[in-house]
């Protein structure tokens, strides 16, 4: 008994000294670990919470553009952007305000809104369309050179035949016929029917492609005449 209590005593006085020269640093990896779990679920559970939050704002917002109400969705939205934005939800209820406000004749506030996007949202598509439609509000005050500038900034391929078209506006507005003719013919090859169809006219209200052969491979507008 005697000598099992001294190999016992061996073994633990050799796992005191162990734990002397390691026992700190697994103690610091233990609590690494739980603090980085702890983090994970804490930040699924911030993440989960962000967006519950966001997206009951977005619907608020939603539900007031629908009542025609601009004044309840512009509170709903300040709380969304100053809370929320940097989720997907606030370029997008941004986006819906800016249309309702345009179309109540609030242009200034639309705009601001439209620029608030292209500030802020972190997806590009979404700046895309709010220079698109910046752009467009810009040609409809008769802005066309600013129109111009929001249009020369860099945008997915996705947009290049609306773009294109847009351009083509802005440059008529401006007087600068042949431009916007060239601007027309770039967007009828980017552009899918029944939306081609519409380039195709404002192509031919002024004389058709700059240089025809540049635009054989462009398809066929529909001339309504059966076979």
């Amino acid at each position: 008994m005697a000598v099992y209590d001294h190999q016992e005593q061996e073994q633990l006085e050799d796992i005191k000294a162990w734990w002397q020269d390691w026992g700190g640093y697994i103690t610091a990896i233990a609590v690494a670990a739980i603090v980085v779990m702890g983090g994970i679920f804490g930040w699924r559970g911030w993440k989960t919470h962000q967006a519950d939050g966001a997206s009951t704002l977005y619907f608020a917002v939603s539900d007031a553009v629908r009542a025609k109400n601009d004044a309840r969705a512009k509170e709903a939205l300040a709380q969304l952007t100053e809370g929320y934005g940097g989720t997907g939800y606030a370029p997008r209820a941004a986006l819906l305000l800016a249309q309702s406000l345009w179309g109540g004749g609030d242009k200034a506030g639309a705009q601001a809104q439209l620029q608030w996007v292209i500030d802020h949202a972190s997806e590009s598509d979404l700046k895309d369309i709010a220079r698109y439609r910046l752009a467009e509000t810009l040609i409809e005050e008769r802005k066309f050179d600013d129109a111009l500038r929001a249009l020369d900034a860099k945008h997915s391929p996705a947009f290049e035949g609306l773009y294109a078209d847009t351009r083509g506006d802005a440059l008529l507005g401006a007087g600068r016929r042949d431009e916007a003719r060239a601007a027309y013919q770039t967007a009828l090859l980017k552009v899918d029917n029944p939306y081609r169809n519409v380039v195709q006219i404002k192509l031919d209200g002024l004389g058709g492609p700059v240089n025809p052969a540049d635009n054989s491979s462009a398809p066929t507008a529909p001339t309504g005449k059966t076979p």
